[in-house]
């Protein structure tokens, strides 16, 4: 396997008073410190991946008879991702048939693709006669090209779509879920791309699930998995996943993993709407997205103190219209950013080769449209940016600065250029930095103007006299989802709001008085996020 170099990544940090994007030169040899994925200078490396599926039937990259692998992967950096979590089913390392004799050519005619054997022949001519493990290493190989990380996700077993409670193939045991044959593959794996310097973690198994789940099986095989992963490619971040689909790993709050390793440790989390789909449709959204933190802390946020967690999955129907889809990103969006959490979007794909018997399924979760070169929605794509960019780092003593990040837009509160006692939404990378001082004022930093209630529907403004009267600068997190900023200076009555020209300005708080589900709060929700300089580099 040829050996790719590193060139550059982007890294986004204050300077002065501008939020922007530095250049940074990294290597690919990632570790671990405390909650932060760290490179050999000890500076951070943020996760902001994309999933790309190659475990369906035909243990192909999804989308190559649409579009050039290069321009695939031109196209991830153009959206602003640097990793991608490369999904590959387990036959494809322990299946000698399939894997090397093989070809795609052979797989796509085993399942009548005719169509896409020609796709691939216009447009990946020197891919579809390759044995099948050869085409998923040439991906990985385009992707270093364009300097983008990858994790390989080992997503199951035998080729298909994933996943179901009673499909044999979700825990230890299981008829299609081999300890020892799934060790084997995983090492398999580990020692191919060992040399493939792009490649910087391994994911040992997607979303555990079924009735065999059990604590004891979890930290037998997990550990074996990891060590064997570790021996063979002691580069490779390891990372484990949970019980009930990856939304749980409660139980390693009181039991530890023990390796004999240390520094490569990623533990993952998924979340979608519709693992709790009761939640969304039967709370009004404040109270909603507070439970729903709470699950998610309860059931691995809590790693967050001692390693870092990679939320692996998460995603919308990019249609726009399934309301708790909605509601749940802008939750989502803000634990995201808070947090600064290592991430990868489900999905990629704008449609597939054959997914469950539909040949050309379209797939309404992908940021890509079907012609795999169109982005399905840009309005999403922008509410991602904010996340993509590196926001904190493993500095002791961090200078800490804050945005104000709405996250049903994806931008962030801004000073105006035109009228300096204005306030507007704006990119995020535009932002000027803020103080969120212990009084709950909102100050811009270095700079003695104060965010200032005016009264009700009318623009927020920012002054200098607000500053020396605090009761008139307070804004204080409330309700269940701590994302409703409210003016102390009303008795909580009136919340940071946006009007239609993304002005800010303060209306009556919304959803905050029992109102049942069908109440809409989105446009007040803010979170205020902090930023440190750790990784400056100017």
């Amino acid at each position: 396997m040829k050996t790719t170099k590193m060139l550059k990544r982007m890294f986004s940090f204050f300077i002065f008073l501008l939020f922007s994007f530095v250049t940074k030169n990294m290597a690919y040899l990632l570790s671990t410190n405390s909650r932060w994925i760290i490179d050999e200078k000890g500076e951070r490396t943020k996760l902001a991946c994309v999933n790309w599926p190659a475990h369906l039937q035909p243990a192909v990259a999804e989308g190559l008879s649409k579009q050039p692998v290069d321009a695939v992967a031109q196209k991830i950096v153009a959206m602003g991702f640097n990793c991608v979590r490369l999904t590959w089913p387990l036959d494809l390392a322990t299946n000698v048939t399939l894997a090397t004799n093989v070809t795609v050519r052979d797989s796509f005619q085993s399942l009548g693709l005719n169509t896409d054997i020609s796709g691939f022949e216009t447009n990946n001519p020197s891919m579809i006669d390759l044995p099948l493990i050869e085409a998923y290493q040439s991906v990985v190989t385009t992707l270093g090209k364009y300097n983008v990380m990858v994790i390989l996700d080992n997503h199951l077993t035998k080729p298909g779509w994933c996943c179901g409670n009673d499909d044999d193939n979700g825990f230890f045991g299981d008829i299609f879920f081999d300890p020892a044959t799934w060790i084997s593959g995983l090492t398999y794996m580990a020692t191919s791309f060992k040399d493939t310097s792009n490649v910087v973690g391994m994911s040992l198994r997607n979303e555990l699930r079924g009735p065999k789940q059990n604590v004891d099986d979890w930290f037998k095989y997990m550990q074996q998995g990891a060590e064997a992963v570790h021996e063979a490619n002691p580069y490779a971040l390891v990372i484990l996943s949970g019980f009930s689909y990856d939304t749980d790993l409660s139980f390693v709050q009181s039991i530890h993993v023990n390796l004999t390793f240390s520094g490569k440790l990623v533990f993952e989390l998924h979340r979608y709407s519709f693992t709790n789909a009761d939640i969304w449709s039967s709370k009004n959204p404040n109270d909603a997205c507070g439970e729903i933190l709470k699950i998610i802390d309860d059931g691995g946020g809590f790693i967050l103190r001692d390693f870092p967690v990679f939320l692996s999955e998460f995603g919308i129907d990019l249609r726009g219209g399934n309301v708790n889809d909605n509601r749940y990103m802008g939750c989502i969006l803000g634990w995201a950013a808070e947090n600064d959490i290592d991430w990868s979007i489900w999905g990629l794909q704008g449609s597939y080769y054959i997914r469950e018997g539909v040949v050309g399924m379209t797939e309404y979760y992908g940021v890509l449209d079907s012609d795999w070169i169109s982005v399905r929605n840009n309005s999403f794509m922008q509410r991602l940016s904010l996340i993509q960019s590196t926001l904190q780092g493993p500095d002791p003593q961090p200078e800490v600065s804050n945005l104000i990040f709405h996250p049903l837009t994806g931008l962030c509160m801004l000073q105006s250029s035109l009228d300096p006692t204005k306030v507007n939404l704006g990119r995020c990378n535009q932002s000027q930095p803020w103080d969120y001082t212990t009084e709950n004022t909102l100050k811009l930093k270095n700079i003695p103007l104060c965010l200032a209630n005016t009264g009700p529907n009318a623009p927020v403004k920012l002054s200098e006299t607000s500053c020396s009267i605090p009761s008139l600068s307070q804004w204080q997190p409330i309700s269940a989802s701590n994302m409703l900023l409210a003016a102390k200076s009303t008795n909580n009555s009136l919340c940071l709001d946006v009007d239609g020209d993304n002005n800010l300005v303060a209306t009556n708080c919304k959803c905050v008085n029992g109102e049942d589900s069908s109440c809409d709060p989105m446009s007040q929700w803010f979170k205020i996020v902090k930023v440190n300089k750790a990784n400056e580099d100017v």
